[in-house]
Formats: structure tokens, C-alpha cells, sequence
């Protein structure tokens, strides 16, 4: 009798196998709607110019993939969305577009597309794109408007031409600024009143004001399992130790308590949306401590010791490159094996 030809096929993949709820877009919109209160804050506190260059970033990051991306859905996941936004955030509210813009080309285009892709990259490229504008346009970054005037009034080098001088005041007199609490403490030893900080009632970048509100967007992401909440727990709590530390010891040249170096600069929005990059932290539970511990070790070093009054981004950077070497170091011990075992290289035959 003749075999029955087969009728099914076995198709071969790779795990997983089954699918959970979650999708890549799914998980990057509702980090995008996490975000929209800190975000909405922040325009409300420093007007229109705070949303030109927040879009501006926005479009430079949507031109970079639409430009190099291979996929035809890299536009509606939304991580350049997000990568455009923590961008945005983590620059003055008066930066002229043109620069933000930039900004948001380099970091998708040589943060991400160079590495292959979503998923592919080794360095958040929000932090990769705001540290191109921080080497090529020291001056713009680190100029803040004073904000808290009509939302529509214009504040900054908002419309600045590219590579054109910024424009001046009635009278040649430049715009109004204001320092930040980074930037009078570590010039200054001028502190910031605590609850300023979390209320975010100061001046800096809009990812810099409102702690309150990042940290709830956070803590919603942690309860949705769509961050690892090792790394901000490591992260501050490291910070807190050192600051107490400094504090009790009584280092002259940054007089700050604490809760100041918890509340101030890029701390709160750099440990709960950057370093818990899925694609650029660790993968392991003991490897995400690690991490945030490194980021707060550095970010206290270069916030007393250093020349710059912020180091939350270097930090993250340089931790994202110790990723793969800290994810080989902290794999599990496999079932059945003993640790720092080492397998019998095999003789050679004549």
C-alpha cells in the first residue's frame, strides 16, 4: 500500500514561540502617554517655544528614519516618537529649531540606524543626539530663557536661521535668562528650595521641571513591567548615600544636601525613561543594579568634582557601552552546572 503524501508542514522558528499582549508599539505609546504630563507641563511653564523646539526635535528624528529606516512601520511604532520627545525635553526651551532638528537627525541616524535598527543600538540615542549639540553648540545648550511670561511670547533664538548669529533684543540687548539650580550651585553654592525642585517652578530644560509628574509617569511604566525598576531604585539610592555622605563630610565647593542632587538637573528623567532603555540597559537583575549604581558614582564625580554642573547623560552613555560586558558577567548560573566551572580543552592528536 502506497504512503499518503504529507499534508502538514513543520514550520521551524525561533523562540518564543507564543506571543505575549505586549508589542513594540504598544509598549512605546504608552511610554508616549507617560510622558504627556511632565511634557504638557513643561509648555504650559515655558510657552510656545518650548513646543517649536520639542516638534522640531520630533521631525528631525521622523526625517533620520524615514531616511535611513528599512522597515515601512518605523514611523508609527513610535520610538522616534519617544527618541524626539526625551530629546526635546532635554534642551532649552528657546534653542533655535534648526539646531533641535539637527539634533534629532544625528541621534536616530548615527544612534540608532548606524547599529542596525530598533533594537540594534548600543547608546540611547536621545543622549547620543543632546551630546552632538552639546560638543557642536556649547553656548545654545547652555543658555535658558526665563520662562513664566504669555504662552505665545516667543523667548530664546526660537526661529534663529542656521548657522546665522542669534537675534537680539530692542536695543541690542540679548533675551532674558536665568540660571539653573545646577548651574548656581555649582557656581554659586546658591541652593534651590527643595519643593521648587519637585514642583518644577525653576528654570532649565523642560525634562527638568516637574519631578513629580516624571516619577508617577515612571512608576506607571514600572507597574506596567515596561521598565526595570532596579535601575532608578539603584540610582537613587546611590545618589542619596554619596549626597549624605559629601554632606555630613562638608564639601565646601558644593554645599547641596541629598535630596537637592535627587531633585535637580536630568536626574529624575534620566533614570526613569533613559537608563531603563530597554534596548541599551542590562538584562539581568544583578546587572541592573550595577548599572544604576555606576550612573549615580559617576553623575556625583562630575556634579562636584567636574567642570560641568550636569552629568546625567555622560553617565548613561558610558554605562550603555558597558552593557554587553556587564550582561556577560551577570548570566545566571545554568541548571545543572557548577560556577566558574571550566570545561577540559581537548588534546591534541598527532
Amino acid at each position: 500500500m502506497a504512503s499518503s503524501p504529507i499534508e502538514s508542514r513543520w514550520i521551524v522558528t525561533a523562540p518564543p514561540h507564543m506571543a505575549g499582549p505586549d508589542s513594540t508599539p504598544r509598549i512605546m505609546w504608552t511610554v508616549v502617554l507617560s510622558l504627556l504630563p511632565a511634557l504638557l507641563f513643561g509648555f504650559a511653564r515655558f510657552g510656545i517655544s518650548s513646543v517649536m523646539v520639542v516638534l522640531a526635535a520630533i521631525l528631525g528624528c521622523a526625517a533620520a528614519e524615514r531616511m535611513f529606516g528599512s522597515r515601512k512601520q518605523s514611523l508609527l511604532d513610535g520610538s522616534c516618537l519617544i527618541t524626539g520627545i526625551l530629546l526635546g525635553m532635554t534642551l532649552p526651551p528657546g534653542m533655535p529649531m534648526w539646531m533641535a532638528f539637527v539634533g534629532g537627525v544625528f541621534g536616530i541616524g548615527a544612534g540608532k540606524m548606524i547599529f542596525g535598527g530598533l533594537g540594534n543600538n548600543i547608546f540611547n540615542p536621545a543622549l547620543l543626539g543632546r551630546a552632538f549639540l552639546q560638543a557642536a553648540f556649547p553656548v545654545a545648550i547652555t543658555t535658558f530663557p526665563k520662562g513664566g511670561g504669555s504662552f505665545f511670547t516667543l523667548v530664546g533664538d526660537t526661529f534663529a536661521l542656521p548657522l546665522m548669529r542669534p537675534n537680539l533684543g530692542e536695543g541690542g540687548i540679548d533675551v532674558i535668562t536665568e540660571a539653573t539650580p545646577m548651574g548656581l550651585m555649582k557656581f554659586d553654592q546658591e541652593p534651590t528650595a527643595i519643593w521648587n525642585l519637585f514642583l518644577g517652578s525653576t528654570s532649565g530644560s523642560l525634562g527638568e521641571t516637574s519631578a513629580i509628574l516624571i516619577l508617577l509617569g515612571g512608576l506607571y511604566l514600572a507597574w506596567r513591567n515596561y521598565l526595570n525598576w532596579r535601575i532608578p531604585l539603584a540610582i537613587f539610592t546611590t545618589v542619596f548615600a554619596l549626597g549624605s555622605l559629601l554632606w555630613m563630610i562638608g564639601i565646601e565647593a558644593y554645599p547641596a544636601s541629598p535630596m537637592f542632587l535627587l531633585g535637580t538637573g536630568g536626574m529624575v528623567l534620566g533614570a526613569m525613561y533613559m537608563a531603563t532603555d530597554m534596548v541599551t540597559s542590562p538584562v539581568t537583575n544583578l546587572g541592573a543594579y550595577l548599572f544604576g549604581i555606576g550612573i549615580a558614582i559617576m553623575v556625583v564625580v562630575i556634579r562636584v568634582w567636574g567642570g560641568l554642573s550636569e552629568g546625567m547623560m555622560y553617565a548613561i552613555l558610558f554605562m550603555n557601552a558597558l552593557v554587553p560586558f556587564i550582561n556577560r558577567k551577570t548570566q545566571p548560573r545554568v541548571f545543572g552546572t557548577k560556577r566558574g566551572l571550566k570545561t577540559k580543552k581537548p588534546e591534541a592528536t598527532s
